[in-house]
């Protein structure tokens, strides 16, 4: 149990850590992995947010803006890579959480393991999936929380997969482009380099503030009720 302990705090002190200063850590990894293998943690902090429903508070849209940042010339990393990298990740993220829905889904569901998987949260995605269909895997591929649960309920029985496939790669597509190429282009200018750390803060708010608002609605509604 020691153990286990030990390796849950690393990882929530590597969260902090990152949500703190990404550039430090990702210049750490630059530094110790070396400008290919570096991709590889970038890889899988993006591919675990969006491909493991135990994991949804990762912070994927500050590490893609950092990584865009580091990818202007003579940062370290390539644009082009990081753009593939980061929508292999995106993509093949979502269909591993779509199929481990598939086959494990009710089961996930009925153990309540999963805490964050709320009965509001649950209401809010099936109201999605009915008003916007395939578009919900899109939409919330920009709402952090929403975009880790989206492609797990359209695999327990709202989507086939030729669809879900379709609007998975145009949602990861479009989110790792926006978060990477606005880093890449104004990552270099002087106010966003000296207030840096405000910034990816400021990113992770507006990200989150849709749920926020959701949640907070949805619980003026109940008092009503």
């Amino acid at each position: 149990m020691g153990e286990r302990d030990g390796e849950a705090m690393g990882f929530i002190d590597f969260i902090i850590s990152f949500l703190k200063d990404p550039r430090t850590q990702i210049a750490a990894w630059i530094a110790a992995l070396g400008p290919v293998l570096v991709y590889c943690p970038l890889f899988l902090v993006v591919f675990i947010e969006t491909g493991v429903v135990f994991f949804p508070f990762l912070p994927g849209d500050s590490l893609l803006f950092a990584c865009g940042v580091f990818s202007a010339e003579g940062w370290g990393l390539n644009l082009f890579a990081t753009l593939i990298v980061f929508y292999a990740a995106a993509i093949l993220g979502n269909t591993s959480n779509y199929w481990i829905a598939r086959f494990f889904g009710s089961r996930i569901l009925d153990s309540g393991k999963v805490k964050a998987l709320t009965p509001e949260r649950m209401a809010k995605l099936d109201h999605f999936f009915e008003k916007y269909g395939g578009l919900t895997i899109v939409i919330t591929r920009f709402m952090p929380f929403f975009r880790t649960f989206a492609p797990f309920i359209a695999g327990t029985g709202h989507m086939n997969f030729a669809k879900f496939t379709l609007f998975n790669a145009i949602g990861g597509i479009s989110w790792v482009s926006l978060f990477v190429l606005v880093g890449y282009f104004f990552g270099g200018v002087p106010f966003v380099q000296h207030h840096f750390s405000t910034i990816v803060l400021a990113i992770i708010l507006v990200s989150v503030l849709p749920g926020i608002i959701g949640a907070v609605k949805g619980a003026m509604g109940s008092r009503k009720k």
